[in-house]
């Protein structure tokens, strides 16, 4: 009887090891092939109501039980946690199981740091652009495209440049300036007259007025990406080494603003602030990078100002990570780093300018109240 319990015990044992090893395997297939990459902020998500004194004292407990006498509850799952981390999923969260399967969805994964005035989940920024054929084609001008009647001479711009204004999308253009636009896919064009170009030129301007000297580059972004047979995904990469270059010649630099617009709907995009309308801006921080918290601190507290001098001009702090759009926005280069959105495709000229005139006068505030507690501190 003896001799048949060892043997079974034997057949349990080798039957338990292989089935072990089965589930190892089986589970190391899943990660391997598992179409979602795993960032830090998955982790951070997924373990950050671990303590590390809760863990240490799990794993002691394993090994003996004497320390489960006296041990409060503790407040996370090991099983769940590892569940988690295997299949990079939020079982609370529906997004999590409706993301991949329902398009569109997946935009649902940007964040809302801080929610302006009508700011939900309804009216999220998306990434997107056509074929680069398009990008690079040529549109007849409007007319009329509501320039104020300005034509003051522009400011000389202070020789030392402590902002670099860039644009990684620069053909991203507004469709009141062009003839015949249909719909917002068309609101494109390489002309600096009618695209993102203009506002970066003019905030550069402003910001001189306030004696703050901006860089600004004008490439066009859609030929270079064309000469290098790169698609519009690489277009951040392409404005990487723009900006690595600009802040290797000049040592002075310390913000970055990488100037676009968005693809919504004049009605999301606009507001009246007294008499003037304003082409509506917000910010985009990525947060896969060592800045992140740096730059979400900037953005916010930015658009904190604004709303402080003019409510409702800002629709609030975005962020981003590498499941709903590029993820870091080469905003690690820099703790001073902003990708910024003026407005939207149906906004005009005039309701741009208002909203670039405002921000100048905010940043401006900002730049040198932290310039006057840097000389403070040195």
């Amino acid at each position: 009887m003896n001799s048949k319990l060892r043997i079974h015990s034997v057949f349990f044992y080798i039957n338990s090891w292989l089935f072990s090893i089965c589930a190892v395997v089986v589970l190391a297939g899943i990660i391997t092939v598992y179409p979602s990459a795993f960032t830090s902020s998955h982790v951070n998500l997924l373990l950050k109501d671990i303590k590390a004194d809760q863990l240490f004292i799990h794993f002691l407990k394993a090994e003996n039980h004497y320390f489960y006498r006296d041990m409060p509850t503790e407040s996370y799952s090991l099983p769940g946690t590892l569940f988690k981390l295997a299949t990079n999923t939020q079982p609370q969260d529906v997004r999590t199981f409706l993301g991949r399967e329902l398009p569109g969805f997946s935009i649902f994964d940007t964040g809302i740091a801080v929610a302006g005035e009508g700011t939900d989940f309804t009216n999220l920024p998306v990434e997107s652009a056509p074929p680069l054929e398009v990008l690079l084609k040529e549109r007849e001008l409007a007319l009329d495209n509501g320039d104020g009647g300005n034509t003051s001479a522009p400011p000389a711009i202070p020789d030392k440049k402590s902002v670099l204004i860039y644009h990684s999308h620069s053909w991203e253009s507004f469709a009141p300036l062009l003839k015949d636009v249909k719909d917002s896919n068309e609101a494109v064009s390489p002309n600096e007259q009618v695209n993102v170009i203009a506002v970066g030129k003019k905030l550069s301007e402003e910001l001189a007025t306030k004696g703050i000297g901006a860089e600004h580059d004008k490439t066009n972004t859609a030929a270079e990406l064309k000469k290098k047979g790169w698609s519009w995904e690489s277009s951040y990469s392409l404005a990487r080494e723009t900006v690595q270059a600009a802040m290797a010649e000049n040592k002075d630099v310390k913000f970055l603003i990488d100037i676009h617009r968005d693809s919504l709907p004049r009605e999301e995009t606009t507001a009246l602030i007294g008499q003037k309308q304003y082409a509506r801006l917000f910010f985009v921080v990525g947060r896969e990078h060592k800045n992140y918290e740096q730059n979400l601190k900037v953005a916010s507290e930015l658009h904190k100002a604004l709303e402080a001098k003019y409510k409702g001009i800002s629709r609030g702090v975005f962020v981003k990570g590498k499941s709903e759009g590029n993820g870091i926005y080469n905003q690690d280069l820099s703790e001073r780093a902003l990708l910024l959105e003026f407005g939207g495709v149906e906004n005009n000229l005039d309701e741009l300018n208002h909203s670039i005139e405002a921000f100048a006068e905010v940043f401006s505030e900002y730049y040198w109240k932290a310039e006057t507690v840097n000389a403070e501190g040195n």
